[in-house]
């Protein structure tokens, strides 16, 4: 435990009570007042208000949407399901920047709506929740669709045996057992939303902040450090409350049920009405995920002159004096690959050893440590790259000009996702062979080498690719501290947003692509890696 509680410690706690501290701290004491002063603040009220209810709506909406997905990917098997699969769940590893990017490709000023029929969607609510739509259907696919793939129809079947109706029988048998798995659902969904930023920051325009985009204004633009360290407490208090909701969740859905094989409750739709619903889902997955990544695909090749490699060869050359960046933006892409590699190696190390500790102990102590871990998903990403630049910026730890400092504000992010991945397979290892192991004379290192490591082999390359993955997309904190020489593909496809011109427009399309086929590749590798199938994500 000593390393991730340190790691934590440095770079987590440090940065983040720092702001916390230089916001609400004077030379007279603490100033708790002035969390009443912001909070009865109007345009603060409207943040909370929006950030709340956009929420809410945008996981009705997703559930809305996903749950008939959900019971096609368990109860049929057709053509492709595994393609699909694998498609449907591409959104959830795209960074907020390249979703952002799509939806505006496709529903923003000259996108393909606007060209189409005149309408525009950005700067509007709608763009923003139908985002959250697409980034979110794979969660509720894969965790709702996971669990109903391996109840038993025959208790359904009974039910109706019995009288009930189709309706009753799902009513009162499935959607009983499935309920904690939809619940669990809903509020990854709503921790998602309730936390956005990238998506809010390209789509919503100047009408419509979440706390996470105001934290950034007020720290990025304002230099109001009261205000955002209010705000980023508002918002570790809320995701800390939806945490805790979640573990009780979790722990509901571990009582027992009957569980089969997922291949024994597939088979060929019948009739009219699963064809149809069949279709429903396909046509969903082809207008709310395929579409947007095709317009997206398809503006980053319409230049000026017609079709061709122009963006792309135009992200090869710096600019002049009025460039965006001070070196070719293609180099964005090694930047990033670079960074991602790092960060994965940082957050396998802390979240394997953490994944461990936690295998090995219990009581109070770890459960208190197995919470801290889930911390950089409940606090502002902007609040902790802001953190990094005035914290880690004198000797001992002067890293404010290293290129360390970017890959260690992603292994935060990173390290959850090893941990959740490789804790329950470790869970799952039986004692008795390392007891023999030591028997036999092994060390304990020898004894994890060959014991543990081939049972978990598998799980860490799941939990590498989850890492990089989300490594790769980190815009909150990188945004603070990516150098204009070393910029990363989020944050240069936000900086080519923020400035007008055809050419900007057209080479952060180009660089979005890129980021998207980068992460699905990673996407599919996990596919053919994953041997779990229960669903959990």
């Amino acid at each position: 435990m000593a390393v991730p509680v340190a790691f934590f410690a440095v770079f987590f706690a440090y940065p983040v009570s720092a702001i916390v501290g230089r916001g609400l701290k004077t030379d007279d004491g603490w100033q708790f007042g002035r969390i009443g002063e912001v909070l009865s603040r109007p345009d603060i009220l409207d943040v909370l208000w929006f950030t709340t209810w956009q929420a809410l709506a945008s996981t009705a909406l997703t559930l809305l949407i996903a749950l008939p997905g959900a019971y096609v990917f368990a109860r049929f098997d057709f053509p492709g399901k595994q393609v699909l699969r694998a498609v449907v769940t591409v959104p959830f590893v795209l960074p907020t920047v390249v979703v952002g990017t799509a939806f505006l490709a496709l529903l923003g000023r000259g996108g393909f709506l606007d060209e189409l029929w005149g309408v525009r969607l950005d700067t509007t609510v709608w763009a923003i929740l139908l985002a959250h739509v697409f980034f979110n259907y794979a969660v509720v696919v894969r965790t709702v669709g996971g669990l109903w793939s391996q109840l038993d129809p025959r208790q359904e079947e009974a039910a109706r045996v019995l009288g009930a109706g189709r309706f009753a029988a799902w009513r009162r048998v499935t959607l009983p057992a499935l309920g904690p798995a939809v619940a669990a659902a809903a509020l990854m969904v709503f921790l998602f939303t309730f936390t956005s930023f990238g998506v809010v920051q390209i789509l919503g325009g100047p009408s419509y902040s979440t706390l996470e985009v105001e934290v950034y204004r007020q720290t990025a633009q304002l230099l109001d450090l009261p205000t955002a360290a209010v705000l980023t407490m508002v918002q570790f208090a809320a995701v800390g409350a939806i945490l805790a909701v979640h573990a009780v969740t979790v722990r509901r859905r571990e009582r027992a049920l009957k569980l089969v094989d997922p291949a024994q409750t597939s088979r060929r739709p019948r009739g009219a009405g699963q064809w149809a619903l069949l279709g429903g889902v396909l046509l969903t997955a082809l207008l709310l995920i395929l579409l947007p990544l095709g317009v997206l695909v398809e503006r980053s090749f319409d230049g000026p002159g017609g079709y061709g490699l122009g963006y792309y060869e135009a992200l090869q050359s710096a600019g002049g004096s009025g460039s965006t960046f001070l070196v070719p933006p293609l180099e964005a892409v090694g930047n990033s690959l670079r960074y991602a590699f790092v960060a994965t190696l940082i957050a396998l190390v802390v979240g394997g050893l953490a994944a461990a500790a936690l295998t090995r102990r219990a009581g109070p102590l770890v459960r208190g440590f197995d919470a801290l871990l889930m911390l950089p998903l409940g606090v502002s990403a902007v609040t902790v790259g802001f953190g990094f630049l005035i914290t880690l910026d004198k000797p001992p730890l002067d890293l404010r000009t290293s290129w360390i400092l970017v890959p260690l504000a992603q292994a935060l992010v990173g390290v959850p996702f090893v941990v959740r991945t490789m804790l329950p397979v470790l869970r799952a290892v039986d004692d008795r062979l390392r007891e023999a192991a030591a028997v036999l004379g092994a060390s304990p290192l020898r004894a994890w080498r060959e014991v543990d490591l081939p049972l978990v082999r598998r799980a860490v390359l799941v939990a590498a690719g989850f890492a990089f993955a989300v490594s790769l997309g980190e815009f909150g904190a990188t945004v603070f501290i990516a150098r204009p020489d070393n910029p990363t593909l989020p944050v240069a496809v936000a900086r080519l947003l923020g400035r007008s011109g055809e050419l900007n427009y057209g080479q952060a399309m180009a660089l979005s692509t890129i980021l998207m086929l980068v992460c699905a590749v990673s996407l599919l590798l996990l596919e053919r890696i994953r041997t779990d199938r229960s669903g959990e994500f």
